[in-house]
């Protein structure tokens, strides 16, 4: 029986595949898994790439700690243990080795890069803004470590630690300070300080406050000479710059260093368990700190100021943030940081322009933070009791090294060095804040980055006026990308 017409059209109507467009078929279907496996690979690699020193330090830090409890069986010399930390040391020496020209070049850069017509209320309130809240953040760390005394359970002194520290007056350390801060030789700041306890009057280390206080009265002389300062401002800019490379280049040295580092703390270690609760109770204040900070003392800062709702402008700067944490780098995020606080909240450019830049380089809350509870941490592992005097010396001193800090990942070591040194606490003993320095860092970053925004929003609001009163030709000439052919000039009567 024939089909009729209906049914005819209805089989014309049917396509029916032939065996090639099956081979096809199945061939495209290959190649899209091929083509979704190798992306998957490749979104692997980008995140191992993306975090290979944060990797690399997590596995330095448990095999350190590993091969130092390995070695605790075998009862090793002094000698023998020295011949196992070397390596660290290397890496101690490496990071000593670049203090002095970090500081003075970040410094000098980030303050003579200013213009001069910024000196006006806006940068008054900007170095206002940042000094009170570093301070604010390093009494907030003394203050909890010397409530919750993270490394007071421990009993145990290291060889190369002795406990033992000299009387100092808090009057003599009060003076001691301000005499290091005008050093009689600027050479000689770069190797020793004034200390009124030593019979020579002077004590091995980098006189850092002295060095800080020229290289920012050098930098706003040089910012002040316009065009005659352009040359010495080249010079220091591209020395900040490849000091920060070579920090950079450095600090992938750290891992191996931590190992041996780690492992011959481990074997000098009396009580494991003692150690592992204070480096426990340690991370537990700085967290504590930083939460208290971040949460608490700048939301009240910029309610108190601009009488404004802080959650929506944490709600806009929440991108900047997981990128500090991401990046732990504050220079890093800095374009990220950028575009949250000019789209997302409209900030104006005369202020995200100026203060971002300088404080990704000079305002350090959560660092300051951070090296105020470690100096005090290591202290009380080593039971040295800091009195009311060498406490502010402490706060001013952490103050001064977070200001010159580099925005730049596991820089931290390098000003946390500076501040040892500076309050002759035992440099070796940085390894024992090696073990969580990995997380810390980034967490103090993203302290860094919200200081910087709140900072934006409180002195936008106490510049208002000026703001209002600047022309905005000028704005659009100076701050604006575009050509100045395309920019539109407004003249305000």
């Amino acid at each position: 029986m024939l089909p009729n017409s209906e049914n005819m059209s209805e089989v014309e109507l049917v396509e029916v595949a032939k065996p090639e467009d099956n081979e096809k078929n199945e061939r495209c279907s290959q190649t899209l898994d091929e083509v979704g496996s190798i992306r998957n690979g490749f979104n692997i690699w980008i995140f191992l790439k993306r975090n290979a020193f944060v990797l690399l330090t997590m596995a330095a830090v448990a095999f350190g700690i590993g091969l130092g409890f390995a070695l605790r069986h075998i009862n090793m010399s002094e000698r023998e243990i020295t011949y196992l930390t070397f390596p660290g040391e290397l890496l101690l020496r490496m990071l000593q080795m670049m203090v002095l020209p970090l500081v003075v070049s970040s410094v000098i850069a980030g303050i003579s890069n200013v213009d001069r017509k910024d000196f006006g209320k806006i940068g008054l309130w900007t170095f206002i803004y940042y000094l009170v809240t570093t301070v604010v953040a390093a009494f907030t760390g003394i203050f909890l470590a010397v409530v919750i005394k993270p490394g007071k359970s421990s009993r145990h002194t290291s060889e190369s630690s002795p406990g033992k520290t000299e009387a100092v007056h808090s009057v003599d350390a009060f003076l001691d300070l301000i005499r290091n801060m005008f050093p009689s030789n600027l050479v000689e700041a770069c190797f020793r300080k004034y200390l009124t306890v030593n019979p020579t009057g002077t004590s091995d280390g980098i006189n850092v406050v002295g060095l800080l206080v020229f290289s920012v009265a050098f930098g706003l002389i040089l910012s002040s000479m316009g065009s005659e300062g352009k040359p010495l401002r080249d010079l220091f800019n591209c020395m900040n710059k490849a000091i920060m490379r070579l920090v950079s280049i450095a600090i992938w040295y750290s891992p191996v260093g931590i190992i041996f580092l780690l492992a011959g703390q481990v074997v000098k270690m009396t009580d494991a368990a003692e150690i592992g609760r204070d480096v426990g109770m340690y991370t537990l204040t700085v967290v504590t700190g930083l939460i208290i900070h971040g949460c608490v003392t700048l939301p009240l800062i910029y309610v108190i100021v601009t009488r404004k709702n802080p959650l929506r402008f944490y709600g806009g700067i929440l991108q900047a943030l997981s990128t500090a944490f991401g990046t732990s780098s504050s220079s890093a995020t800095l374009p990220v940081t950028l575009r949250c606080m000019e789209e997302n909240l409209k900030m104006d450019k005369q202020v995200t322009r100026f203060m971002l830049p300088v404080g990704a380089t000079m305002n350090m809350d959560g660092a300051a933070l951070y090296e105020a509870v470690a100096a005090l941490f290591i202290a009380q592992v080593n039971d040295m009791d800091f009195n009311v005097g060498q406490i502010i010396v402490l706060s001013l001193v952490v103050t001064a090294a977070s200001t010159g800090a580099a925005g730049i990942p596991q820089a931290g070591m390098v000003s946390m060095l500076i501040v040892l040194s500076s309050t002759g606490l035992p440099t070796e003993d940085i390894s024992l804040l090696l073990m969580v320095d990995w997380i810390l860092d980034r967490l103090r970053t993203a302290a860094n980055v919200l200081g910087d925004c709140i900072g934006v929003g409180v002195v936008q609001h106490l510049s208002r006026h000026e703001l209002q009163t600047s022309s905005p030709a000028e704005t659009n000439l100076v701050l604006e990308e575009n050509p100045p052919s395309k920019s539109i000039s407004i003249k305000m009567e």
